[in-house]
């Protein structure tokens, strides 16, 4: 049987740009194996040697402080390497974490990642429903991958939520996943901390819900015009 790898990668930054010295803080990257996910993941914390900008905290809950006994970039940089090695990427909205990926990569002097090595999660979306919104929590919402237990969204997290969005739309989860997703839960990281939004993770703030609050509100004056969907209460 053929092994066929893929990975699904997410970042957080300081930033929106590496151009104007914005960083990487966090790098998280979930491994498939035939469309599968295997429980192996990729997830380092990164020092970005700057401040942390209120507007980045917001969206992470990251702060300086938290991050300047972590590792450098170039600390990681091999095994980061090591672990994607030649496999296909999928990222949504790739521009953004490979500018910031690459910018790192060629400060230290080390090849960057080709963008023939990744799929952009976000132009499938688009090309399989013009015209409908394509972020990640939308395509939840259209998936009923449910996020809602989900209280902090970092680059490990954000990847696993990916996993599950990218095997809907390349054709629909596979039978075994209601199995990983039993086993992703009780994978730790760093210090013993759970991943789980049941458990334990050592951010210093408890991040927003994904939902904005428009789209709650809207679709709680949906459910209550509609017979039978009680159970998508969980999302207002």
């Amino acid at each position: 049987m053929i092994t066929h790898r893929e990975l699904v990668l997410d970042t957080e930054t300081t930033g929106f740009s590496p151009e104007t010295g914005d960083k990487i803080v966090e790098i998280g990257v979930v491994e498939l194996i035939n469309h599968i996910p295997t429980g192996n993941y990729f997830h380092k914390y990164l020092n970005p040697q700057r401040s942390m900008p209120d507007s980045a905290f917001k969206v992470h809950g990251l702060s300086y402080d938290f991050l300047k006994n972590k590792p450098l970039f170039s600390d990681i940089a091999d095994e980061f390497k090591n672990f994607i090695k030649s496999d296909q990427i999928i990222i949504h909205n790739a521009p953004f974490d490979l500018s910031f990926l690459n910018n790192e990569l060629f400060i230290i002097g080390k090849e960057g990642i080709p963008t023939l090595q990744v799929i952009d999660s976000l132009v499938l979306a688009r090309e399989k429903f013009p015209g409908s919104p394509a972020s990640l929590d939308a395509l939840c919402r259209r998936f009923s991958i449910d996020n809602s237990n989900r209280e902090l969204h970092g680059a490990l997290l954000d990847s696993y939520i990916l996993a599950e969005v990218y095997l809907e739309l390349i054709g629909g989860r596979q039978p075994n996943l209601e199995l990983y997703e039993k086993r992703s839960s009780e994978i730790t990281i760093e210090n013993s901390r759970t991943i789980s939004g049941s458990g334990s993770f050592n951010r210093e703030i408890e991040l927003p819900n994904r939902l904005t609050m428009k789209e709650m509100t809207s679709h709680k004056e949906l459910i209550e015009t509609i017979n039978g969907l009680k159970n998508w209460s969980i999302y207002s």
